[in-house]
């Protein structure tokens, strides 16, 4: 029997959905004292872009970022060496939340909890790899994350 549960990315509306979140998001960050530092001041449409490929990869879209952007590791290098403090990691997220809502994606407490979660993850790993003197694992797959112990509820 085939597993018909859809993958967060289709869940959430696809490549779509998953910019009009993320420029939704880096809109708050240019307004973030806090955070548009780390960006210059503004954050690139190419930067927006690449972020959204990677977000639609990581859940369960296709594997633009891997075949286009140098998948893990070229992640991975535009962290290295930032400096993220847990303040800025917990703005972060913080803001990636507030910006779902903006952006009108699912608000289903599956789905919600499947995209903090990774963002929770990922942010977490970016403080660990970002700090001076990181040992960083430079070589590793995108993730592809999953619904974990609650999928979504289909009657």
């Amino acid at each position: 029997m085939a597993d018909d549960t859809p993958t967060i990315y289709e869940w959430g509306g696809g490549r779509e959905a998953f910019s009009r979140w993320l420029n939704a998001f880096y809109d708050l960050v240019e307004d973030d004292d806090e955070l548009a530092p780390l960006f210059g001041g503004t954050v690139s449409e190419e930067h927006r872009e690449h972020v959204t490929t990677w977000w639609c990869e990581v859940m369960g879209g296709p594997a633009a970022y891997t075949e286009h952007h140098g998948g893990y590791a070229h992640m991975l290098s535009k962290h290295v060496g930032l400096g993220i403090t847990p303040e800025q990691r917990l703005t972060f997220v913080t803001l990636l939340s507030h910006a779902a809502d903006l952006a009108a994606l699912p608000d289903d407490p599956e789905f919600r909890a499947a995209l903090m979660g990774y963002a929770e993850w990922g942010t977490r790993l970016a403080v660990q790899n970002s700090a001076d003197g990181a040992e960083v694992v430079e070589h590793a797959p995108v993730p592809r994350w999953g619904w974990g112990v609650a999928p979504p509820y289909v009657p």
